[in-house]
Formats: C-alpha cells, sequence, structure tokens
C-alpha cells in the first residue's frame, strides 16, 4: 500500500478571490495563519476551495503558494472529477508541484454502480504517482460508497485512507472495524470529529479550521492524548460553529466569516453566491461568541 500516515486536523482551505481573480497573497496568509496555529495537514483543491469553477493555471498556482508557505507540512490534493481521463490528467497536471497525496472523490452526477466505483478507483489508484484517499460524500455527488465497498478497495493495498462524510455512523464505524493495517479514516464533517476519532479515526478534514485552525487542532490532539475531558470542552465550545458554517452550502458560510475577521474579501464564484443577511447574522453572532470578532 502506498503509505500516508498523517493524523490530526487536516485543513480544506477556501479558494479567496478578488475582483474575480484568485487573491493569491490573501491565500498565502491563509496558509502562514494555519502553519503558525499547528495544523497538522493541508487539502487544497477540495470542494471548499471552489475547485470547479479554477483553471488549470489557478490549480497550479494554488498548489505552488501552499508547497511554498508550508513547506513541512503534507498537502492533501483533491483532484477527482466525474470521469477516469479528467481525474488522471488533473494527477497528472498536480503531481509535479508539491502535492503528496490526492483525494479523489466518487464521481458525481453519473451515479456508478459499487462495481463501478471499485473499478474506478482501483484504476485511479493503480496509476497515480502518490497515495490516493477516496472521498465519499453522498449529500453532494448522489452515490454513497458502501462500507463493503470501501473495504474491497482497501483490501487491494492501493489506496491509503478515506474520507468519509457520509454522516452514517454504522458505516463509518464498520469500515474502521474491517480496515487493513495502514488504512486510515477520516472523519468528512467536523461536528462528527470527536464520535469519529474516538471510534479509531485518524483525524478529521475539516472546514471550520480555515476559522480556528488553533482550537480544531488542539481538539485533535487532545482526543490523540486521550484527553478527553479537555476533547469533550473543545467540541462543546466548537459545535455552534460547526453548525453555522453549513447553514449554507459550504463554502458560502466559512467566506462569509473570514470575510467579518477581515482576512478575506467575500467573494465566490457563480453558481455559488454571497452569504444571505439571515447568515450572515449568525455567523456574526458565532464569531463574537468565540471572541473572534
Amino acid at each position: 500500500m502506498k503509505r500516508l500516515d498523517i493524523k490530526g486536523c487536516g485543513t480544506a482551505l477556501i479558494t479567496p478571490f478578488r475582483d474575480g481573480k484568485v487573491d493569491y497573497e490573501a491565500l498565502a496568509a491563509l496558509v502562514d495563519r494555519q502553519v503558525a496555529a499547528g495544523i497538522h495537514f493541508l487539502v487544497p483543491l477540495g470542494t471548499t476551495a471552489e475547485t470547479p469553477c479554477l483553471s488549470d493555471e489557478e490549480k497550479v498556482e494554488i498548489l505552488k503558494v501552499c508547497r511554498a508557505h508550508a513547506p513541512e507540512l503534507t498537502l492533501l490534493v483533491g483532484a477527482g472529477t466525474n470521469s477516469l481521463t479528467g481525474t488522471l490528467r488533473n494527477i497528472d497536471l498536480l503531481a509535479p508541484y508539491g502535492a503528496d497525496a490526492f483525494l479523489i472523490v466518487a464521481p458525481y452526477y453519473n451515479k456508478p454502480t459499487q462495481n463501478g466505483l471499485y473499478e474506478y478507483f482501483s484504476e485511479v489508484a493503480s496509476l497515480s504517482p502518490k497515495p490516493v484517499v477516496l472521498y465519499n460524500v453522498p449529500g453532494r455527488t448522489g452515490v454513497n460508497i458502501s462500507d463493503a465497498t470501501t473495504l474491497r478497495i482497501a483490501a487491494l493495498g492501493k489506496v491509503a485512507a478515506i474520507k468519509e462524510a457520509s454522516s452514517n455512523y454504522a458505516q463509518i464505524s464498520r469500515i474502521i472495524a474491517g480496515a487493513p493495517e495502514g488504512f486510515q479514516v477520516f472523519s468528512g464533517n467536523d461536528d462528527e470529529t470527536l464520535s469519529l476519532m474516538a471510534s479509531g479515526a485518524s483525524g478529521v478534514i475539516s472546514v471550520v479550521s480555515n476559522i480556528v485552525p488553533d482550537k480544531m487542532a488542539a481538539l485533535c490532539n487532545a482526543i490523540m492524548d486521550n484527553d478527553y475531558t479537555t476533547a469533550r470542552e473543545l467540541y462543546r465550545t466548537l459545535l455552534p460553529l460547526c453548525k453555522s458554517c453549513f447553514a449554507e452550502s459550504n463554502p458560502i458560510p466559512v467566506k462569509e466569516a473570514l470575510a467579518q475577521m477581515g482576512l478575506i474579501h467575500n467573494e465566490l464564484r457563480l453558481p455559488l453566491t454571497k452569504a444571505t443577511e439571515a447568515t450572515a447574522e449568525l455567523m456574526r453572532k458565532t464569531l463574537k461568541d468565540l471572541n473572534l470578532i
């Protein structure tokens, strides 16, 4: 198996825009902030990055900025599409620029069968020069990678891990219990970090850590240290923020929060739009309660 061997909190980085272009200066500052906060790894070019709306040139430049400003951190880079050729093309495009592993989402829109998922991920992993991490997010893709299929893929020894955002605790628990040695499971939902890590997951790929990288890293550190008193306190503190960050489609609320904190210009690319006033007010209250604004 191509090993990954990362643990803790990885931030699913947003992509800041200004006047229609990627704001690379703001991105560099965000990465510097993540590193200073002690985040464990970074996940650029995922869902939170609005990657379907980025050009190839922008993807490469974003990855270059991440590598330059986080030279010691593992970069788990989003490269999945809904076609094998498109995914392999992304891998070929991004592999030379500092990617340590690739996050590959289940093909969306196509609605493949479980056998189709197995064949697809097997082919991607066989041809990737870097470790591959499955990404199961049925709420966005329209298809769930079942635990049986995940374990069937894991048994091949070609895939390193899965980011599980199905919110199906029983399914994820069966993956953790049945996984071969070296195969890792990461929570794909911030509010499930405590329960899944307590059940054996290696960490979380987090949206909330765009806002509070120090606190999300501390939560994961406490769990990994078996300090559940601290972990529970941190989890209760962070839970309102976890909920607020999904009041609308991600990354709309998290960009609203970062803009209120003065860290980015609040701009998204269509078809996403800025937060409604109700979401903005909810985020404002949540940030004030955490003394972030």
